[in-house]
Order: C-alpha cells, then sequence, then structure tokens
C-alpha cells in the first residue's frame, strides 16, 4: 500500500528532523534549562526551563529525543518517565505562579512503559499533569513537531492552541500497535496509519488542532532556521491574541474547546 499516511509517519519519525531543543534555540532570545521533580529523580525525556521572546517571558516544557546511541539513552529515547511529567507539573505551576505563558513542543512515541515507570504512578502523573494543564490561568500554545502518540503527548497538549508542523503525526498510539491489537500482525501498519487518521491535515479538519505549519521545502530538517522562524512568528501571533484574555474567560473557552474539540476564540 502506498500510504501518504506512513510517508508523514516515517518522516516524523527521522533520526534527522528537527528536535524541541533545536527550535528552542533558534527560536527564544535565551533559555535556562531547570532539572529535577523533586521527588525522585531527573528524566531528561523532557526538558523545562524559562526563556524571552520580544521582551515576554515564558515557560518551556518540551518532549526531547536523541539522535545517537548515546543522546537517545539520555533522553530515554524520547519516552518519559513519571519524573518527566511531575517535572512538567512543578513548572506548569511555577508559570502560573509567575504569570508566565506556556509553550510546549510535543515529540514522542509515548510515556515509557516499564515496570518502574508503572510502579512509580505513570498513568495517575499522565492524568494529573493533563489536569494541571487544563486548569493553568496562563496563556498556553502546543507545537506538535514531531510524533505525538498516545497519553505520553496528551499530558503535555491541552493548550488553548495546538499546532502541528506540516508533516508531525498525532494519534492515540503508534500504527503498529494499532495493527498489533487491531488485526495481530504488526505489518499492517501502513494500512493502520492511513486508518488512524493522524496527520495534520485529518486532525484539522477534526477541530483536534488549530492550525498547521508549513514545512520549508516539504520537510523542516532542510532548513531548521526557517522552521524556527515560521514557529516564532505563530508563537507571537498567537500570544498577541491569547495574552489579554481575562483568565475565566480563558479557562471557560478551554473547557468548551476540549468539550467539543474545536471552538473560537
Amino acid at each position: 500500500m502506498d500510504s501518504n499516511a506512513w510517508k508523514k509517519v516515517e518522516i516524523a519519525r527521522d533520526k534527522d528532523r528537527p528536535t524541541a531543543l533545536d527550535y528552542i534555540e533558534n527560536i527564544f532570545e535565551d533559555f535556562i534549562e531547570l532539572h529535577g521533580d523533586r521527588d525522585f529523580a531527573e528524566d531528561g525525556a523532557i526538558v523545562c526551563g524559562i526563556a524571552t521572546l520580544k521582551g515576554r517571558n515564558y515557560t518551556i516544557i518540551a518532549e526531547q529525543k536523541g539522535r545517537d546511541t548515546k543522546e537517545n539513552i539520555k533522553r530515554n529515547f524520547g519516552m518519559p518517565n513519571p519524573e518527566s511529567y511531575k517535572k512538567a507539573i512543578r513548572f506548569m505551576k511555577q508559570s502560573e505562579k509567575f504569570n508566565r505563558p506556556l509553550i510546549t513542543f510535543i515529540d514522542t512515541k509515548g510515556a515509557y512503559p516499564g515496570i518502574g515507570a508503572e510502579e512509580r504512578g505513570q498513568g495517575q502523573v499522565i492524568a494529573k499533569c493533563i489536569e494541571t494543564m487544563s486548569s493553568l490561568k496562563i496563556p498556553t500554545i502546543s507545537y506538535v513537531i514531531g510524533e505525538g502518540s498516545s497519553g505520553g503527548a496528551l499530558a503535555i497538549g491541552v493548550a488553548d492552541r495546538v499546532c502541528m508542523l506540516e508533516n508531525a503525526i498525532y494519534s492515540i498510539l503508534s500504527p503498529e500497535g494499532y495493527a498489533s491489537i487491531l488485526w495481530k500482525d504488526s505489518s499492517r501498519k501502513e494500512e493502520a496509519a492511513e486508518k488512524m487518521k493522524l496527520t495534520a491535515k485529518d486532525l484539522l479538519d477534526f477541530n483536534v488542532i488549530d492550525n498547521i505549519l508549513k514545512e520549508p521545502n516539504g520537510n523542516a530538517k532542510t532548513d531548521i532556521l526557517k522552521m524556527s522562524n515560521i514557529i516564532k512568528e505563530d508563537i507571537i501571533k498567537n500570544m498577541n491574541k491569547l495574552i489579554d484574555i481575562k483568565k475565566e474567560i480563558l479557562l471557560e473557552k478551554r473547557y468548551n474547546k476540549y468539550r467539543k474539540m474545536g471552538g473560537d476564540y
């Protein structure tokens, strides 16, 4: 099967695709990374910190993959442990406390499914992350830059604006997982990708996301700086619309948005 959706999956997974830190470095005027969940450990799959853009302070929460074996081990292959989500919750609350808008970058195969992660409450902490982000009294914007799979992605994606890069994907699980569950045959991954409606166009049609950002030359890896500038301008444009909305109205609109998976701000 010549699956357009599967081609998007392959591009989203490309080891040379720009990562969250690539964009953070090129978009923001400065970035200070902050570490630790103050409970168990530091987990590198999610990067948190503070940064400035056009004189406005932001909190950044980003899922980070590696490009080689060493970096992938450091980043746990971009699959967050509970400690990453606890760290994210910590900085979501800090962001609200200091009235800093929140920007998140989504790029993960999913939360880490290991025994230790489950023992430390992986499902519960993802739910807490979703709850915390959905109730923040600050403007929030999420960017799906590569893979956005399962609760591992949704945990930091309950934003006022959700945008996807042209070749990013966003789904309940991987196409291989879908095919294995539905047909007991992971080799039908391309067929699964088509049925899952995981492309940016599909999700925009369903009002799950708010905007698609075109990639330079049809692939972000061909010009990281240009892609970064596209995201930067989108952040500025969206934030100029969100920043003056009263907190109570912002919360109400966010609630209504996710009640009907769409909405008009």
